[in-house]
């Protein structure tokens, strides 16, 4: 193939949903809320599933919300990555942390 052939790669699934841990390295737990009808009573329903996301420079932190798009298993439970961070979650400085906790 030449440089300037591009070859069409398929949709990949991409969510959006919030970093609910970020303590791993290069890992991000990320819960992705969804609205579903209940089949007998239609009662609109919160479902939630977590996904290990790969982060590769570990820009996202927790409360971020973000968005992860489906890639290649990248370990055991990572089949995910962090593509970009949509919202920032207010972030506190570290010298009020060592002040409460004091």
């Amino acid at each position: 193939m030449s440089p300037e052939t591009t070859v069409e790669r398929s949709k990949r699934k991409t969510l959006s949903g919030v970093v609910v841990s970020d303590r791993m390295n290069k890992t991000r737990v990320v819960e992705v809320l969804r609205l579903v009808r209940h089949p007998f009573y239609e009662k609109i329903i919160r479902k939630s599933n977590r996904f290990n996301a790969h982060d590769e420079t570990n820009q996202s932190h927790q409360g971020d919300l973000v968005e992860i798009m489906g890639s290649r298993p990248l370990s055991r439970t990572k089949r995910w990555r962090v593509v970009r961070v949509i919202k920032a979650a207010p972030r506190r400085p570290v010298a009020l942390e060592t002040e409460a906790k004091s």
